[in-house]
């Protein structure tokens, strides 16, 4: 097989323009692109909390020209809460990592909580009062709650949304206790001192994030929660060419520059080798099942 191929490469990202996701791919884009002498066009294929795209890749042509920056839902969650038209395990085939960034678990001031162990109480003095937004049914900051729900021996009351945006303005107007947000959308107003941080859901606190606990040191050891977003390609593609895809954007990932563009946007860089990744994947999908049988969770 030919690297680069002749036809024009795709990296096909399931979510809108100007989102977290996007911008990473865009960066990541441009640098393969400049490397391997040839441009790598970024394609959204927003909906269906990014299915589309997955599915879009998993039928496409195995011939090295689309990659698909895929994602923790799709690709580890929504398999276990819906028919899909594709299985991600044998439709595509794993890359490398790509960038991974915790939620943070914030309040509103009303609330009057100021830690991890205080909510917790909150939910146990006042079973079924407490809420947590989310960015939708199946998404990983709703199973990042069921996932806390299940540690801490609570049970909050999950309202999905159509989207981080109105999540985030229901909290501030105290409509609803809680939310595992995305640090870029959180912090602003944390800074500004209308929202309370307790927790961020990675197993480290990241760089930018020196001072916020993570759930794992706050009394639940081990609890992990991460967003991701990782390369993948059509289930058939040749293994050279999935080498040779693997080389160019462990590459990229490792470079100073497109690290630093990525940690300022709040994500952490990835790399990994294809095993690693897959052996990844694989741990995820098996947390995010048990999560979802545990809990009865349905997607309506």
């Amino acid at each position: 097989p030919e690297f680069p191929p002749k036809k024009p490469v795709t990296l096909v990202v399931g979510f809108a323009a100007g989102g977290a996701a996007d911008a990473a791919a865009r960066l990541i884009a441009k640098k393969l692109g400049e490397n391997i002498g040839q441009p790598v066009v970024v394609d959204n294929k927003g909906g269906a909390g990014g299915n589309i795209a997955h599915q879009f890749v998993a039928n496409a042509a195995p011939d090295g020209s689309v990659l698909l920056f895929g994602s923790v839902g799709p690709l580890t969650i929504a398999p276990h809460l819906m028919k899909l038209s594709y299985d991600p395990f044998k439709d595509l085939a794993p890359i490398s990592g790509g960038v991974n960034f915790p939620n943070v678990l914030v309040v509103h001031k009303g609330a009057g909580v100021k830690t991890l162990a205080e909510f917790v109480q909150l939910s146990k003095k006042k079973p079924g009062s407490v809420d947590f937004a989310s960015t939708g049914a199946g998404s990983a900051s709703h199973l990042a709650g069921e996932l806390f729900n299940q540690r801490a021996g609570i049970d909050m009351t999950h309202v999905p949304y159509k989207g981080g945006a109105p999540a985030l303005q229901d909290l501030l107007g105290e409509r609803i206790t809680s939310y595992f947000a995305a640090p870029p959308t959180a912090m602003p107003h944390v800074e500004s001192g209308k929202l309370i941080p307790l927790a961020t859901t990675g197993l480290t606190r990241p760089a930018y994030l020196p001072n916020i606990p993570t759930v794992a040191e706050s009394g639940f050891p081990g609890f992990e929660a991460l967003n991701w977003y990782a390369f993948v390609a059509p289930g058939k593609t040749p293994v050279p060419l999935l080498d040779r895809w693997n080389k160019e954007i462990v590459k990229v990932l490792n470079d100073p520059g497109v690290k630093e563009a990525l940690l300022k946007h709040g994500l952490t860089p990835q790399p990994t080798t294809r095993a690693e990744f897959a052996a990844f994947m694989k741990k995820e999908s098996a947390q995010w099942a048990a999560i979802i049988k545990e809990r009865k969770l349905t997607v309506e």
